[in-house]
């Protein structure tokens, strides 16, 4: 009998970008009322709230990757809770301080945000309340995106990388076509099953996108 913690995913759509922020928590694991936020959109009012509503407490924050719409409430997560542990890639640590590299200086919406303090790498796991979720480095969109996969729900927090139907703009100063390419193959590799929880956007599954993403179906359209 497997006594493991399964997480719990809640989805929050954020700001005029409809950018997916994610809460993960374990009701039947070590730290039932905490919680962890990957990515914080821009206007996190909802996200907070539903944090409250929930009895929960915000034990950090991991970024999938540090355009704009990812870090644009952080400063008011903070305010509320307290300076959180935030985790990114080391490809992007300067970014939140840097409005050309996070993109807002080209939005109409200049950003600046608090750095992340950690920092995780391919193949790190990552415990989040006693769920395991490995880190995928999935490069592409940008130079330090990141995938978070968990096993037993077969789960994958996918940033910008993959989406229903589509897959992340490669069209920024900072993103790479064949990286992108190679992204996408690498999460192919997960079981069918696997859900994917894109940074827009609705759900889908590996399976789905397998059999009808037009971009998966011909790598050749990502240029």
């Amino acid at each position: 009998m497997n006594d493991a913690p399964r997480p719990i995913l809640d989805v929050l759509t954020l700001g005029p970008v409809e950018t997916n922020c994610y809460v993960v928590s374990a009701p039947d694991g070590p730290d039932p009322e905490g919680c962890f936020v990957v990515d914080c959109g821009m206007q996190p009012r909802p996200l907070v709230e539903l944090v409250r509503q929930r009895g929960l407490v915000p034990r950090g924050l991991l970024l999938t990757h540090c355009h704009y719409d990812h870090i644009g409430g952080i400063e008011a997560l903070f305010e509320e809770f307290g300076v959180l542990p935030a985790w990114v890639h080391p490809l992007e640590e300067d970014w939140n301080l840097d409005p050309m590299k996070n993109l807002s200086g080209m939005s109409g919406w200049p950003c600046i945000a608090p750095p992340p303090d950690r920092r995780y790498e391919d193949g790190d796991l990552v415990d989040l309340l006693g769920t395991s979720w490995r880190v995928l480095h999935l490069p592409g969109h940008s130079p330090g995106s990141v995938g978070l996969f968990e096993a037993s729900t077969r789960s994958l927090i996918a940033g910008d990388t993959l989406f229903a139907g589509s897959i992340g703009r490669v069209d920024f100063p900072t993103s790479n076509p064949a990286h992108l390419r190679d992204s996408l193959a690498r999460i192919l590799e997960l079981p069918d099953e696997t859900t994917v929880h894109p940074g827009h956007g609705p759900a889908t599954s590996v399976a789905a996108e397998r059999a009808g993403n037009p971009f998966l179906l011909d790598p050749d359209l990502i240029r």
